[in-house]
């Protein structure tokens, strides 16, 4: 109850943006930073990273930092990394992490002896975006197939060619394309990659038939023939691929998924700092150039309050948990 009095009080506090006397308050707590990096744990040039250089150049000029914020992308271990080097950095505010939800609601799950605890270790800061995942085909898989069905259909009848790439094992992408497999009694294997790109570069390059992983990813390689989007994982289509239908629409209601990139900063970090980095990331994501180049990338921009962020991260923890025990996947297997 203390912690939900100290962001509340805050949030309140952060509405108040023009008050002499609160800014003076957030000068005591340190603020405006001078320099803040944010962790990302996929390479550069995925929709994620995007997110997080779009988020960083938006910020600069508030109440809670100075300058444009570092980009400091950590690619490996399915985005945990990033994750690794949050926990023990300074709680100041000057050090952030943008994750999708797989690495915090997921992975606990997954790793028997996950190096961090989503609930302890870490702070909710804000949603920056939500992601709609997609089920992508290349030049592997032949132009006939035009949907979730016939894909499967191509993979039964092709069993050695018969595999996704996902950007990481353990990750929300691995287990919709792990749960497909389970629901329709197709084997499909999966290849996990260090982030959405080089994935998505062997599909358009016929090296692998399929990738399940944020939508946005492929729409430029939709849009010029090289790949073939056949189901998106929101409760609705995608506005960017409207004419996609949602894998509930083809009899997959399970996979429905609507994950959201969201910005977390290491545990003890002060109340009031917290609802400073809030306020400057949810003026950020309302920022019309900002929710214009996220749509560039499949993105719907959406903040939140640090409360909102945590109620979400728990929601998708208690839901994850039995359909990661019904895929039978550890770090082990």
């Amino acid at each position: 109850m203390t912690q939900r009095r100290e962001f509340l009080q805050a949030g309140a506090a952060a509405a108040l943006f023009g008050s002499t006397a609160f800014r003076q308050a957030w000068a005591q707590s340190g603020l405006p930073i001078e320099q803040v990096k944010i962790f990302y744990g996929f390479p550069a040039g995925s929709s994620g990273d995007i997110v997080s250089r779009r988020v960083a150049e938006k910020i600069a000029g508030s109440p809670y930092t100075r300058n444009v914020a570092v980009v400091d992308n950590r690619p490996g271990a399915g985005g945990r990394i990033a994750l690794d080097v949050l926990k023990p950095a300074p709680a100041d505010g000057s050090h952030l992490a943008l994750t999708p939800y797989s690495m915090l609601a997921v992975f606990p799950h997954v790793y028997r002896n996950l190096s961090y605890d989503p609930f302890k270790d870490f702070v909710p800061v804000s949603m920056t975006s939500i992601i709609n995942h997609g089920l992508a085909v290349g030049p592997l898989v032949p132009d006939s197939v035009k949907s979730v069905r016939q894909f499967l259909d191509w993979a039964k009848a092709n069993p050695t060619l018969a595999n996704f790439g996902s950007p990481g094992a353990g990750s929300t992408p691995h287990f919709l394309g792990a749960l497909l497999g389970i629901n329709s009694g197709v084997a499909l294997n999966h290849i996990p990659y260090k982030g959405s790109i080089p994935g998505v570069t062997d599909v358009v390059g016929g090296q692998v038939a399929a990738m399940v992983t944020p939508h946005g990813d492929f729409i430029a390689n939709q849009k010029s023939g090289k790949m073939r989007i056949l189901g998106t994982s929101g409760a609705r289509r995608s506005p960017f691929v409207p004419e996609v239908p949602t894998f509930a629409e083809q009899g997959f209601p399970e996979l429905t998924v609507d994950e959201w990139f969201s910005i977390f900063a290491p545990a003890r970090t002060p109340a009031t700092v917290v609802a400073a980095a809030n306020a400057a990331i949810n003026a950020a994501v309302r920022d019309k150039s900002v929710i214009d180049s996220l749509a560039v990338v499949g993105l719907v921009a959406r903040g939140s309050t640090p409360e909102e962020l945590a109620q979400s991260l728990r929601e998708q923890h208690d839901r994850w948990g039995p359909l990661v025990k019904r895929i039978g996947f550890t770090a082990d297997t």
